[in-house]
């Protein structure tokens, strides 16, 4: 496996495994999985359903318990800010209005009513929706509501932003709007994104490495640097030809372990 070049990591993971039992059966999700995540990276994990990804997600945001492995994560300024999560629906309070569910994740931090809404009005205005801030869910599309989770998330200000496959249900031109806009807010905020997809194309857009799991218990199968530079054409012969190098590669190997990919 390609080993992560640079500074210390903010994330690292060392034989994660995690197993439970139900109903008489016991299941193992994730066994042996190494991964090193540096500070400001995007890194993209690709895989079929069931191998994992999400879980991976779940144990980093403490909401699953590994049952082996090491998981370190460089602890942030605040507490309250190490990680946040974005799922794949927005997941908003149909009851409150746009501004109150961006504050609905700060109401646990210890900041005031006026430091809470400031700071959701900012990162309102960084997904480009400041002036929806006393719109109800309902009255916006699914893109913008997706905005909105996203605005939730950064407004607590995490070092480390985990995105659980969050463009998947959007039509093709509202996701790569919204891929684009994730690349900007990137740029300007500098956060380590890990973000899940089964969409190759979309993870070599977007990420500095694509991680690609595989297996049953899920483990890192290969991890692959996109050295093309940003801002990157979208559908450009090199990113293609990146895309398909993954793809054959996932395919082959599904082939020798039977794994049943989605790609």
């Amino acid at each position: 496996m390609e080993a992560m070049m640079g500074p210390a990591p903010v994330i690292h993971i060392e034989g994660l495994a995690l197993a439970f039992d139900q109903n008489g059966r016991h299941t193992e999700v994730l066994r042996g999985l190494d991964l090193d995540v540096g500070r400001g990276e995007f890194v993209a994990i690709v895989g079929s359903s069931g191998v994992g990804k999400s879980t991976l997600l779940r144990v980093l945001m403490g909401l699953a318990r590994p049952t082996a492995g090491l998981v370190e994560i460089e602890p942030s300024e605040s507490p309250n800010s190490g990680l946040a999560l974005v799922f794949q629906d927005a997941r908003l309070l149909p009851w409150r209005r746009v501004l109150s569910n961006v504050c609905f994740g700060l109401e646990k931090t210890g900041l005031d009513r006026a430091a809470r809404r400031e700071r959701a009005i900012r990162a309102l205005a960084l997904v480009g929706l400041r002036d929806m801030a006393d719109r109800w869910p309902h009255q916006m599309s699914g893109g913008q509501r997706q905005r909105v989770a996203l605005a939730r998330a950064l407004a607590v200000d995490p070092a480390i932003l985990l995105m659980d496959e969050p463009f998947s249900a959007l039509d093709v031109a509202t996701r790569e709007n919204l891929q684009d806009e994730l690349l900007r807010i990137r740029e300007e905020t500098g956060k380590t994104i890990l973000f899940v997809t089964h969409d190759i194309e979309e993870a070599v857009y977007l990420a500095d490495r694509v991680v690609a799991l595989g297996g049953k218990p899920g483990e890192v199968r290969s991890s692959r640097t996109i050295d093309i530079p940003r801002p990157r054409a979208r559908g450009s012969a090199a990113l293609q030809g990146i895309a398909a190098a993954i793809k054959a590669a996932i395919t082959a190997e599904a082939a020798e372990t039977r794994d049943d990919w989605v790609i």
